[in-house]
């Protein structure tokens, strides 16, 4: 059993409703209760136009990284994604693997931890509400020392929950 990060995020449609639908979907496929952050709305990244609402949840799991990562994907297709290769494009749900333990994986399919995720607030300060003494486990480096760090963006917590 591993305690995993998963981030979701979703800009086009009711992405409320994507992130609650993702939010069951985790509950239903994690070993013990899920915990799940706090829904940040924030500026897209890349050629996206519309803004974010984002999220991270930390759930237990048996499955291997790899499986996971399929399940993931599976969900996120009969959520209705397209396959869609615009780097950073919008999107009615995207599921990422953040972290999975302390694993460290670098496949053509799968790198954990996820290679962007310190650059992204609308990851890092949702995951510091799951996990405060969450460290990298590439360079044990802080939470706290990741979000100091991360690029400036806009972001703000909403009332909303999942």
């Amino acid at each position: 059993m591993e305690q995993v990060i998963v981030a979701a995020g979703s800009n086009l449609g009711n992405r409320h409703d994507m992130l609650m639908q993702a939010g069951a979907f985790l509950d239903d496929i994690s070993e013990t209760a899920v915990l799940k952050s706090s829904i940040w709305e924030s500026e897209p990244v890349g050629p996206s136009q519309f803004p974010f609402l984002n999220s991270v949840a930390q759930l237990t799991t048996a499955e291997t990284p790899h499986n996971l990562l399929k399940r993931l994907k599976d969900f996120e297709r009969k959520s209705g994604r397209e396959n869609q290769h615009i780097k950073w494009g919008p999107r009615l749900l995207d599921l990422d693997i953040i972290a999975f333990g302390d694993l460290v994986i670098q496949t053509e399919t799968l790198i954990i931890p996820h290679p962007e995720y310190m650059n992204r607030q609308f990851v890092l300060l949702p995951l510091s509400e799951v996990a405060p003494g969450w460290m990298d486990p590439l360079s044990n480096t802080p939470i706290k020392t990741l979000i100091e760090k991360s690029p400036d963006m806009q972001i703000y917590k909403t009332n909303l929950t999942w």
